[in-house]
């Protein structure tokens, strides 16, 4: 996958509350710099913290480390604190270093590692990794390639609202993958993906319109070269990072 997909993911995937956390102000602080663009206050709060063992600031500053703000980027060291806060249940850092893992992105490329984060935080309703995981067994990285193991965690991705998991859903009944065909399905999955800023899945329905909606091989082309980039929308935000 993309840089400019793994980019979007990780601003998405450390997207966690503050109401857990022993010191919610001075990370509540810490997100008030870092949104007005004062990375280096943000990384002086976040810190300490994260070297008292706080899992969230932690997270946190593993996505600082993986951007490069307020520090020199190093996927080490963003894959050092992410590992720290999925080790403590934080399921989007859990998800995080696993699609590290997936991309040898600060730690050696595994599969069997990236898998592993996967499904500890796609066990817990984590929607970035239920896509990824769905994802894997669609390609078939790591795991026999399975349409049915694909659909059941893409398509708990996209009952939550990815984006990217709606546009895949819509792929998988437009192309009969793991389901019946049903274009009525990969339309209105298309239209949800659509409605949150898909480009894809935007394209694909202006192609319909255009040449009806019983016919979508005509427009496989921009379908088939978003699957293949793996480009999400850039319209996800997290508190912590806004793309």
């Amino acid at each position: 996958m993309n840089r400019t997909f793994k980019a979007a993911v990780a601003a998405l995937i450390v997207a966690v509350g503050f109401a857990g956390s022993v010191v919610a102000g001075p990370l509540e602080d810490a997100d008030a710099a870092y949104d007005r663009g004062d990375y280096a206050t943000a990384k002086r709060i976040i810190e300490p913290l994260a070297a008292q063992g706080d899992r969230f600031a932690q997270s946190h500053l593993g996505l600082m480390y993986y951007f490069g703000k307020g520090t020199p980027r190093s996927y080490a060291e963003a894959a050092k604190w992410y590992r720290k806060a999925a080790e403590q249940g934080v399921y989007a850092a859990q998800s995080a270093l696993g699609n590290m893992y997936e991309n040898g992105d600060g730690v050696p490329q595994s599969y069997a590692e990236a898998l592993k984060w996967y499904r500890q935080a796609a066990a817990h309703d984590d929607l970035t990794a239920q896509f990824f995981l769905g994802y894997m067994y669609y390609r078939g990285k790591g795991v026999p390639q399975s349409y049915a193991e694909a659909l059941k965690w893409i398509r708990m991705a996209a009952e939550q609202g990815d984006a990217d998991a709606q546009f895949r859903l819509g792929y998988m009944h437009d192309l009969g993958e793991g389901v019946p065909q049903s274009y009525a399905e990969a339309l209105k999955w298309y239209r949800k993906a659509a409605e949150q800023g898909f480009a894809s899945a935007q394209e694909n329905l202006a192609h319909r319109r255009r040449r009806g909606p019983d016919r979508c091989w005509v427009c496989f082309i921009s379908i088939l070269t978003a699957a293949k980039s793996g480009a999400r929308s850039s319209n996800q935000q997290s508190s912590f990072e806004r793309l």
